[in-house]
């Protein structure tokens, strides 16, 4: 299966001599086409720096991160900005819709800003619109329709560019619990149905058990992993808090 992501002995670390962090220890993974990753841990762990560095946003002191062939440590400034644009999609805690353009202008807006034409937009919005069942709302705007379908349109609007890899940042964060499922389920969807390759950073283990496998980080290194396999979502659940309760002793502080 092709490989999509590939982190290789990524170190960051902060301060100067006599007072260093090493939020980053010597992190290695290799993450597939297709698949739905979850990334845990404690605060403090490394995970927003894992995903920091993943996301183009900051460099590591050392290591490599590999994206669909291309490694994005030895790229310049105005590469990155492209290849950020293009080859990769982000979901966020909050919507992120801008409530002056319409469902159909938001989610066309990274193709206008790739210049792309305006045949081809149309092409696209109308595919995943439909694979996200947001066809009939494209002509309203954000204030007018309903959370769930915001969701799916934001959704829509990470994914239009056919990037390589979805990195959501601790996505159910500030929803409740009904809107959590709804997006939860819209990656899910996206991840099955149309071989979209997500990486999630989350502490909830209610969110993790969507994934497909999760990576469990402790002082900036992979302290554990799991594979969701054959199980059914609500065991998956189970076996995440178990690690969850040896990684951190108290499973409430995590949760």
């Amino acid at each position: 299966m092709k490989n999509i992501l590939k982190i290789e002995k990524l170190e960051k670390i902060y301060g100067l001599r006599g007072n260093v962090y090493k939020a980053l220890d010597g992190v290695s993974f290799d993450v597939s086409e297709g698949e739905f990753l979850g990334i845990m841990g404690p605060s403090g762990a490394g995970k927003s720096t894992l995903l920091n560095i993943i996301s183009t946003i900051d460099k590591p002191t050392s290591g490599n991160v590999v994206i669909n062939g291309q490694n994005i440590i030895s790229m310049k400034k105005d590469e990155l900005s492209k290849f950020r644009r293009d080859r990769l999609g982000f979901v966020f805690q909050e919507y992120n819709l801008l409530d002056t353009l319409t469902v159909k202008e938001n989610i066309a807006l990274p193709l206008s800003l790739a210049n792309v034409s305006y045949r081809e937009i149309n092409r696209r919005v109308k595919e995943v619109s439909l694979n996200l069942e947001i066809i009939d709302i494209l002509d309203k705007f954000p204030y007018e329709i309903s959370g769930g379908q915001r969701q799916r349109a934001a959704a829509a609007r990470a994914i239009i560019a056919d990037p390589a890899l979805i990195l959501a940042d601790e996505p159910t964060g500030a929803l409740d619990s009904r809107s959590s499922e709804t997006l939860l389920s819209t990656l899910k969807n996206i991840n099955e149905n149309m071989n979209v390759t997500v990486l999630m950073v989350t502490h909830d283990p209610f969110a993790a058990s969507y994934c497909k496998r999760i990576l469990f980080i402790k002082d900036g290194r992979i302290f554990n992993e799991i594979v969701k396999g054959e199980d059914e979502r609500k065991k998956f659940f189970t076996r995440i808090l178990d690690v969850l309760a040896v990684l951190e002793g108290d499973i409430g502080n995590v949760i």
